[in-house]
C-alpha cells in the first residue's frame, strides 16, 4: 500500500512537471507571436510576407483583417495588438493622438507610411457592359455597383471621391452596394452580386479575379491619396518584435514585393 502512494504520488509529480514544461513552451511560443491588426486590402498580400519574416527572424506573425475603422475601435477598446496596418493615416494618427499607439523612434508622433493604395473599376469577363472604362459608370445598363463602406473603409471613401469628381455620384448613388470592407466588395461583384466594383488594386490581382475579370485604374487625380500608415500599439508586450516587423516591412525586397501585389512603395523608417 504504502509502495503504491509512493508510485502515485511520483505519477502526479511527473505530470505536473509535464504541464509545466507545456505551459513554458506555450508561454514561449507565445512570447514570440507578434499581433498585426490588418486593413482588409492587404488580406491577398500579407499571408506569405508573414511566413517570410517568420523564416528571417524566426518570429511568427498573425494577422486579422477587417476594415481600418473597425480595428481602431477594438485597438482602442483593449484588443490586445502589437501593430496596426491601417489603409490610411487617419485612423493611426487618432490612436496616436489617444496616446493608444506611436510611431517607431525617431518619428513617434507620425504612422509609417509602408505603402500607398490604387483604385480600380473590376468587372468580369463577358459581361454585357463591355470592358471595363469610365465610361462604363454612365452606362444606364449598371445597376449594382460594389464599394467598401466609405464610412469605415479608406478604398470605399476614395471610390466616393472618384465618383463625385467625375460627377457620376448623384446618379449612382441608389445603384451602390455597400460592403463592410474592400474584401467583401471584390466578393460582391466576383460572385455576380454587383456588376463592377471600385476595389484596390491588391484585391484585383489576386490569381481569382485576375484570372475571371479585368480592371482599369481610376486615375489618380479623382480621389485622395490612399496612403497606409502602421503604428505601434502602446500596451504591446513585443515591442521589439513589433519593431523588426515594421523594419521587415519597410525593406526594400518586401517593399518589391508589395508592388508587384499593387501597392505602391511606402517611406523608409527611422533609424531605431
Amino acid at each position: 500500500m504504502g509502495e503504491f502512494a509512493v508510485t502515485n504520488r511520483a505519477v502526479k509529480r511527473f505530470a505536473a512537471a509535464v504541464l509545466l514544461i507545456l505551459l513554458f513552451a506555450a508561454g514561449v511560443l507565445d512570447a514570440q507571436t507578434v499581433r498585426i491588426a490588418a486593413a482588409a486590402d492587404l488580406e491577398p498580400v500579407l499571408p506569405p510576407i508573414l511566413q517570410q519574416f517568420q523564416r528571417s527572424t524566426g518570429i511568427h506573425a498573425d494577422a486579422t483583417y477587417q476594415a481600418s475603422a473597425a480595428l481602431t475601435m477594438q485597438i482602442e477598446n483593449g484588443a490586445p495588438f502589437d501593430v496596426f496596418l491601417s489603409a490610411n493615416l487617419d485612423y493611426p494618427q487618432k490612436l496616436i493622438a489617444a496616446g493608444v499607439a506611436q510611431g517607431v523612434q525617431g518619428s513617434p508622433d507620425s504612422p509609417i507610411i509602408y505603402a500607398s493604395g490604387t483604385l480600380v473599376l473590376w468587372i468580369r469577363d463577358g459581361s454585357s457592359l463591355g470592358p471595363p472604362s469610365l465610361d462604363l459608370l454612365r452606362n444606364p445598363a449598371l445597376k449594382r455597383l460594389a464599394l467598401a463602406n466609405p464610412e469605415r473603409a479608406p478604398y470605399g471613401k476614395a471610390a466616393v471621391a472618384a465618383l463625385k469628381k467625375l460627377g457620376l455620384y448623384d446618379a449612382l448613388k441608389p445603384r451602390i452596394a455597400i460592403a463592410e470592407n474592400i474584401s467583401q466588395a471584390a466578393q460582391f461583384v466576383d460572385s455576380g452580386n454587383a456588376d463592377a466594383g471600385l476595389i484596390s488594386l491588391t484585391s484585383a490581382k489576386t490569381p481569382r479575379l485576375s484570372s475571371s475579370g479585368s480592371y482599369i485604374e481610376i486615375p489618380s487625380g479623382d480621389y485622395p491619396p490612399i496612403e497606409q500608415g502602421a503604428v505601434l500599439i502602446s500596451k504591446s508586450g513585443q515591442r521589439i518584435a513589433a519593431r523588426k516587423f515594421l523594419v521587415f516591412l519597410m525593406s526594400a525586397a518586401i517593399q518589391e514585393r508589395l508592388a508587384k501585389y499593387g501597392l505602391k512603395p511606402g517611406r523608409p523608417v527611422p533609424a531605431t
